[in-house]
């Protein structure tokens, strides 16, 4: 902060200026009438010079202290985006997951002291989430956003199974939970890679389309969720808009207004409208359902965004929500419940907060 930004905190110039004459004029009345010698007096001029010198420097620095702190915090502030990749190594593992009486197999993206397959996690206790596929889609069409999330300090799961033409919806929705149930178990396992690395206290469930519409229903039979973001998440059966509405937990529904597959007004509105609050309808301009992917396939739908653009957007709206409700990173908070959340271009917002 320069010199002049520092009077701006309720001492200017000018007032110190009148305040070192003050007192030069209150010290030298108050010695006049003692007799001295020419260079006595020149002595106690140079003197209260540099009293008034030391008390100015005092006083700049009180008034500059708060002007500090609050650059420092509105530094941090405007350094949080996460639409953008976070500080983390980003490490995967592909393996069995065998809990509740289900075993499939899955790959885990996490938190890295450097990046590749199989590298140690970082160190710390992360929150995990457990991600759902969309119907007949693998879950390698969703790498970017998990590699994002790994970035942000998320552990993630992300079954493969129900990958067929006639998954079941319940059975998907149970996977979710037991990947959430066996990283819970690996925590406290000897020798796992993840033990002592998840902080089971914060554990939430995500997943596009059909992988969303499960998740719902997953967070609406496990207790230990404690936050749900959906992308073009679908009605399933059992229903994913029932589902919703017997949630307390705070849930992200999140769209585009382009999908032709699992539109909003038919599908995440539903569920957003279910739902008590906490929760939060954002409806991405143009997007569109495969937009949420790294590609498309065969019967996907196009919008008036592009991919990149879409999955910017969705990065940094699931990421800050995730941040907010299981990293317990306050900072966030405006770029979920606040004004830069109803200002985001791009974005229609509603929120039941």
């Amino acid at each position: 902060m320069t010199a002049h930004g520092a009077w701006n905190h309720g001492v200017t110039q000018v007032q110190l200026d009148i305040l070192a004459t003050v007192l030069e004029s209150n010290c030298s009345d108050s010695t006049v009438t003692v007799p001295r010698p020419r260079e006595g007096d020149l002595v106690l001029r140079h003197v209260l010079r540099a009293l008034t010198a030391l008390l100015l420097t005092a006083v700049a620095a009180f008034t500059m202290a708060p002007a500090a702190g609050a650059h420092s915090a509105a530094a941090t502030a405007a350094a949080t985006d996460p639409s953008t990749t976070g500080s983390f190594a980003v490490a995967y593992s592909d393996l069995t997951v065998s809990a509740s009486g289900r075993s499939f197999s899955a790959r885990v993206w996490y938190p890295g002291t450097s990046a590749g397959a199989n590298a140690p996690v970082a160190p710390g206790a992360h929150p995990a989430l457990a991600f759902g596929h969309g119907f007949f889609q693998g879950i390698n069409q969703y790498e970017s956003l998990l590699k994002h999330y790994a970035s942000w300090g998320f552990i993630t799961v992300a079954p493969k199974s129900q990958g067929g033409l006639f998954p079941s919806h319940s059975t998907f929705a149970d996977d979710l939970n037991a990947a959430l149930t066996w990283l819970t178990a690996q925590n406290t396992t000897n020798g796992s890679r993840f033990a002592g690395a998840v902080n089971t206290g914060r554990l939430g469930v995500s997943g596009h389309s059909m992988g969303g519409g499960a998740a719902l229903i997953a967070a609406s039979r496990n207790p230990a969720v404690r936050s749900v973001s959906t992308l073009a998440a679908a009605e399933t059966n059992p229903s994913a808009v029932t589902a919703s509405g017997t949630l307390s937990v705070p849930a992200q529904y999140v769209g585009g207004s382009a999908d032709t597959i699992a539109g909003v007004a038919d599908n995440q509105q539903k569920m957003y409208n279910a739902k008590p609050a906490p929760t939060q309808l954002r409806v991405i301009t143009g997007g569109f359902h495969c937009g949420f992917e790294d590609s498309s396939g065969f019967g996907c739908d196009s919008g008036t965004i592009t991919r990149a653009a879409q999955q910017k957007l969705t990065q940094g709206i699931t990421t800050s929500f995730f941040l907010y409700t299981l990293g317990g990173d306050t900072s966030v908070y405006d770029q979920v419940w606040g004004s830069a959340a109803h200002n985001l271009a791009g974005v229609v917002y509603s929120a039941k907060p």
